[in-house]
């Protein structure tokens, strides 16, 4: 998920009673649930760097104890008074802990389970960024303090608002749920066509930011990929409007494509003659995760030559 959501959901599960685990809970939440990101700092070592570290080590259970550390000792260095490390280490882990389970609901995943297994772990229900999400738990966060402001003013008294807190995150889980059940309807109703005059072999439904009902299709068959950027679970099927990208029969088996496969999914090749050198291709592999080919946001491309070497990558 994106910064904000994972920022969000620090606050609110402060405001929901967690605060009260330590007085730098709401710090130590916030901070922990954006701490696995720091891999984004890998993207200085270019895209490669990028795709082994991102969403891998620091997102892994082995990690979340030592990032939860961490974020404990940042704030003890700034907050030292009435600090307590049995209280407040527990209230990190929390905030650590939610930003790989939020991940996992989304397309890109996480690798949970590194350095034992490399294997990308996704459930595919939930957008990058959801519009949803976002509305919902700033409500949690917005709510209670538009209330204090209010009664302040007035001169009353106000709880906490743990309570509209609690109902955000409820809600949240609530939406998410829902999410889950429309993806496997479109799962379903993927699967239960046939396309290019075949079963197909694997299906997979990608979500959209703001209107649950409406998912990207993906379909693949023996010799081809499929991609349906409109899939409406509110709308009659319709069988012809995908896209097909047919297989190649030869795939250079070198890097950087080799590194590329081992983080897609859902690979898809365009190959076309290299203009200025006889007998070489130019080579593009992306994910149709992201994108179709030409717009996807995670993509790979290489002039390869006659020898099938790797003349000038582009990543």
């Amino acid at each position: 998920m994106d910064p904000l959501t994972h920022t969000l959901t620090g606050v609110v599960l402060s405001r929901a009673g967690l605060k009260r685990m330590a007085p730098q809970a709401t710090w130590l939440l916030v901070l922990g649930a954006n701490a696995p990101d720091l891999d984004v700092i890998s993207g200085l070592g270019g895209q490669a760097a990028f795709l082994q570290y991102h969403r891998g080590p620091t997102h892994s259970l082995v990690a979340m104890p030592l990032l939860a550390l961490l974020v404990t000792g940042l704030v003890w260095a700034v907050r030292r008074k009435r600090f307590h490390w049995g209280r407040a280490f527990p209230a990190a882990l929390i905030g650590v802990a939610s930003n790989p389970l939020l991940d996992l609901a989304n397309a890109y995943g996480v690798r949970l389970l590194w350095p034992f297994s490399s294997r990308w772990i996704s459930f595919d229900f939930l957008a990058f960024f959801d519009v949803w999400i976002w509305l919902l738990l700033a409500l949690g966060v917005a709510v209670p303090w538009l209330l204090h402001f209010v009664s302040r003013e007035m001169g009353a008294q106000t709880g906490p608002g743990s309570g509209m807190a609690v109902a955000a995150l409820c809600l949240a889980a609530l939406y998410g749920t829902g999410k889950y059940l429309l993806h496997e309807r479109a799962v379903a109703v993927l699967d239960a066509r046939m396309y290019q005059g075949e079963i197909p072999l694997r299906v997979a439904a990608m979500p959209l930011p703001a209107n649950p009902f409406r998912w990207v299709g993906l379909v693949e068959g023996r010799g081809f990929l499929e991609r349906r950027p409109e899939l409406n679970l509110l709308e009659e099927f319709d069988p012809s409007g995908g896209r097909i990208y047919y297989k190649p029969e030869n795939t250079p088996r070198v890097e950087p494509f080799r590194s590329f496969l081992e983080f897609a999914r859902w690979p898809v090749w365009r190959v076309t003659p290299a203009a200025d050198m006889e007998g070489a291709v130019n080579v593009e592999l992306s994910d149709l995760r992201f994108g179709p080919p030409g717009e996807s946001r995670f993509k790979v491309a290489a002039v390869v030559d006659a020898g099938g070497a790797v003349s000038d990558p582009r990543r």
